[in-house]
């Protein structure tokens, strides 16, 4: 194939798929610094909140051109929510250092724990989300998930005070529902029972009550499935309907024991 030819080809494949990576790269540089600005006392905050607005205003015409220049979802509307970010991030340290004991200092939270860095992109990308711009809530929150392994939709909706530990392949699906003082530990999948395209726009995710604690590689299915208050999900588990208030669910393996290896220690 000429050169040409192939140039032309793949100009004809880019004008059908609209792919601008640029708003990739531009949002999770968003969502870092104004990490950073939240969290680091080396970051200058009048500084970064000017590259903020520009980053903002990039990030919005990259991924909604027919809206550019126009006085709508601006960066005072973001800026607005950033106070009640903080907020939330605070109680969300907070319940980690409560519950973990390994947590010394909220300062360790901030720095080293991959699920308190998760849900601070979850909860800057939600507000993206809450504004209907389009690909840069999933940008920032797929930015989380590259870094730290906790895959967390900016669709679902997280209460206070929500602790993830350890972290690693945990996944939150579009439509949860998580209320207060939740606990997840690593490998949980809060899930669609059923993965339809004709399910797109229904609740096809569970509900998660108050003070609920769900253990390693549990999973947890279907829109209708709710986990009652101060329920604890046992790790493990398979459930696909709802549980009541105040249970314990435990999955309990069936051992066997090899006869020929007594046979042969014998």
């Amino acid at each position: 194939m000429e050169v040409s030819h192939l140039v032309d080809a793949i100009n004809a494949h880019k004008k059908e798929v609209h792919v601008t990576v640029r708003l990739k790269e531009e949002s999770q540089r968003f969502a870092q610094l104004l990490f950073n600005t939240l969290f680091d006392v080396e970051t200058d905050v009048q500084t970064s909140l000017i590259e903020l607005e520009v980053l903002f205003t990039t990030i919005r015409d990259l991924a909604c051109p027919e809206i550019k220049g126009k006085p709508c979802k601006t960066w005072t509307d973001f800026m607005q929510v950033i106070p009640t970010i903080c907020t939330n991030l605070k109680k969300d340290a907070q319940a980690i250092l409560a519950n973990d004991p390994a947590a010394q200092s909220l300062e360790e939270v901030y720095l080293a724990y991959p699920g308190f860095f998760a849900i601070s992109i979850y909860r800057m990308a939600r507000e993206f989300y809450n504004l209907s711009l389009p690909l840069i809530p999933r940008l920032m929150t797929e930015y989380a998930h590259q870094l730290t392994g906790i895959d967390i939709h900016p669709g679902a909706t997280i209460g206070d005070s929500f602790f993830i530990d350890h972290g690693t392949g945990v996944v939150i699906g579009e439509t949860v529902e998580i209320h207060n003082h939740v606990k997840l530990y690593q490998g949980v999948t809060l899930g669609a029972l059923i993965v339809t395209k004709e399910l797109q726009n229904t609740k096809r995710h569970p509900t998660i009550l108050n003070n609920v604690t769900i253990y390693a590689n549990a999973t947890i299915l279907g829109g209708d499935t709710v986990i009652g208050e101060h329920s604890v999900i046992g790790g493990n588990t398979w459930i696909t309907s709802s549980i009541e208030p105040h249970t314990f669910v435990v999955h309990r393996p069936e051992l066997q024991v090899s006869t020929k290896q007594i046979r042969k220690n014998e």
